[in-house]
């Protein structure tokens, strides 16, 4: 029970970013968390972590023993809710990761059926258009749009995607139409920001020619729907993936213009880059709740 006792406590730490955290959530004294952490290290004769005043990360051993105990808890509680409950049971938490505008309108209400068909299933989602280190955060699925550089992580596509250039028709009709992408400089222009970066360079590829323009934006967001409402109230032109907007293309609220480009937010020419992926942690023992939830969003995605 002890080594339970120290999984338990070192997966607090890396969940809080902080010792004292961790502390108060199970109840223990700084000086308590802080040998206890350790004789951690000493007992494995390695450096779990690496700590400053301010910060607080984990070393390559620490992100393997993480992994380790976050998979290993959580089949102790699934063993422990069967045993409880003397039956196959589907519960716990289940933690998905989603950007905003996707997972408001796609993963939210499909989360919303799973636990209706699993009640015991307590859902945590994330929203955010920022990628997740899934070691290190402890999220079970994450859902974006492009791979993420892991090797350690499992990718499935859910939905093929493009990016595409949409504009509402109302702008249109007063600003005209972009013929080129040299064009947009002329234009009311939509843009990301991730990570404090502004994503004001747009990449083109047409017939083998590259082009990469660098816009003047009048409006910027970390936030891909507030991108989209933007767009559906015609203050300007956003870059897009079409699975965010597909819906507004069909009801002609938006249109798409620049239609013969390839596009992409850096010069990578990959047209996978823009695909709706699920990626999660390669673990050989997954919750039986997370296995039901990757077969349900794969199947609810493959029927759409």
């Amino acid at each position: 029970m002890e080594k339970f006792s120290d999984m338990a406590l070192f997966v607090s730490i890396v969940k809080h970013q902080g010792l004292a955290a961790a502390g108060r959530e199970l109840g223990l004294s700084p000086a308590s968390v802080t040998a206890r952490l350790q004789g951690l290290e000493k007992h494995y004769g390695v450096k779990l972590l690496n700590r400053s005043t301010r910060h607080l990360s984990l070393t390559e051993s620490g992100r393997l023993y993480h992994q380790a105990c976050v998979e290993i808890l959580d089949n102790v509680r699934e063993t422990e809710a069967l045993l409880q409950n003397s039956h196959t049971e589907v519960s716990g938490a289940l933690k998905v990761a989603a950007p905003k505008d996707v997972g408001k309108q796609y993963i939210l209400p499909l989360i919303s059926e799973f636990c209706q068909q699993y009640p015991g299933v307590v859902p945590y989602l994330y929203l955010n258009d920022h990628l997740s280190n899934i070691a290190e955060s402890g999220i079970d699925v994450v859902i974006r749009y492009g791979e993420l550089p892991d090797s350690n992580l499992i990718c499935r596509r859910l939905a093929p995607s493009r990016r595409v250039l949409c504009v509402s028709p109302e702008y249109l009709a007063k600003r005209g139409i972009p013929e080129t992408p040299q064009d947009l400089a002329h234009h009311d222009c939509l843009a990301m920001m991730r990570s404090q970066e502004e994503l004001k360079t747009w990449h083109f590829q047409n017939q083998g020619q590259r082009d990469a323009v660098t816009l003047m934006p009048t409006r910027f967001s970390d936030d891909g729907e507030v991108i989209r409402r933007w767009a559906l109230e015609g203050a300007g032109i956003a870059l897009k993936s079409i699975v965010d907007v597909q819906a507004d293309l069909n009801a002609g609220r938006l249109v798409t213009v620049l239609d013969g480009y390839m596009k992409n937010f850096s010069a990578s020419t990959s047209v996978s880059s823009a695909n709706l992926n699920v990626v999660y942690m390669d673990r050989r023992y997954q919750p039986k709740r997370m296995r039901l939830f990757l077969d349900f969003l794969l199947q609810s995605f493959s029927s759409t």
